[in-house]
């Protein structure tokens, strides 16, 4: 069986759906512009706009994070002015960001279909604004950034998207992970093991996580032990009594760094209630939560600017970038993140046409590459 063939069968098998109740759009063996524009077309149908210029709006969400530039300066390839944008995000942008959160979940459903437990790392990102400080965010920045919690999965091969909570002055650490978890369990799965970094580690958010098989990173400023270390460990959080303390393993190791030319021993811990070697926790902790760094890189990929500092516009375009993320992970495997962006400009090449040039130029460069790819 050639490699094309084995590419076809695996497709055929995962046979991801991108919608329930709808006709369905099955991934194809290979990449072709058929399929490609029906992705971009079930985008445009995601944002789920109403009004007279809804369509207009939508089409310049999709171009400035395909183009990944600014929401204003795609505005004008579609005869609709940004003000009129920010108009229809911040009066409809919530109910839109539920439609597409709904839609992020049902293709990781799909590709996850027969999966009752799910391995789960929770992380949180942080984009920066430089203007004028905005209220209602919860960052140290103290307004001049947005902090988004996800949490993923791995999956033959695949890191996907299963649950996200953007982070509000007043929300504590425990209150993002119950939230996170929360919604894993309404679709249907159960958490057997949860990873976190050291940002999460809180008496509360210990407590909570217990029920689970969990690793969690700890600040070595926290335990003070600067050696090898495996065994017994409790919280001494001065805000809480005694009773209230929670006891785990405590695994501490030492990693040797090169700083100025000088090595140096630098000490990491982790709390957990596995009972694994030590060695083996922390394979399992670098295998399950590593991937959740990857996915954020590639959401950011997708990701356009804008100069609006309104809290729905920026959760808005994030969530929609994160579908674009959800949608590329169908295609990872036969084509680049690149090579899936510019076959998707492909698409709107009509809507397009004052960089006709410069597009046909690239879809001559991606038949090539396809054609070595098809006679490997």
């Amino acid at each position: 069986m050639s490699r094309a063939q084995q590419i076809e069968e695996r497709f055929k098998a995962r046979n991801p759906v991108l919608s329930r109740g709808e006709p369905k759009v099955v991934t194809p063996g290979l990449p072709h512009q058929n399929n490609l524009q029906q992705i971009g077309y079930k985008l445009l149908s995601m944002l789920t706009f109403k009004g007279r210029r809804a369509e207009e709006v939508a089409r310049v969400l999709v171009s400035a994070c395909l183009w990944k530039d600014s929401v204003e300066g795609r505005s004008n390839g579609y005869n609709v002015s940004p003000q009129t944008v920010r108009n229809y995000v911040e009066e409809q942008g919530n109910e839109v960001v539920e439609k597409l959160l709904e839609s992020m979940r049902r293709i990781s459903m799909e590709m996850l279909k027969g999966v009752k437990e799910v391995d789960v790392s929770i992380d949180w990102t942080t984009k920066t604004w430089y203007g004028k400080p905005v209220n209602g965010l919860g960052s140290s920045a103290k307004g001049s950034s947005w902090n988004y919690a996800t949490a993923t999965t791995k999956y033959q091969g695949m890191v996907l998207l299963l649950a996200f909570v953007p982070q509000v002055n007043g929300m504590t650490k425990d209150e993002i992970v119950k939230f996170l978890v929360e919604q894993i369990a309404g679709m249907g799965f159960k958490v057997r093991l949860v990873t976190l970094d050291a940002g999460f580690y809180t008496v509360e958010v210990l407590r909570f996580i217990s029920q689970f098989k969990y690793v969690i990173g700890v600040p070595v400023g926290d335990v003070k032990i600067y050696e090898e270390f495996d065994g017994e460990y409790a919280t001494n959080s001065k805000r809480r009594k005694k009773e209230e303390q929670v006891n785990f393993r405590l695994l501490v190791y030492g990693k040797e760094i090169v700083k100025k030319k000088r090595k140096t021993v630098v000490y990491f811990a982790r709390a957990t209630n596995l009972n694994l070697t030590k060695r083996e926790v922390l394979k399992l902790y670098n295998k399950v939560r590593g991937p959740i760094e990857t996915s954020y890189r590639n959401i950011k990929a997708f990701l356009p600017f804008t100069s609006s500092t309104k809290f729905v516009f920026r959760e808005l375009i994030f969530v929609l970038a994160m579908v674009f993320y959800s949608l590329y992970t169908v295609f990872k495997d036969v084509m680049r993140r690149e090579e899936f962006r510019l076959l998707l400009i492909l698409c709107f090449l009509d809507d397009l046409s004052d960089l006709k040039d410069f597009i046909f130029t690239l879809e001559k460069t991606l038949n090539n590459k396809i054609d070595l790819f098809l006679r490997r």
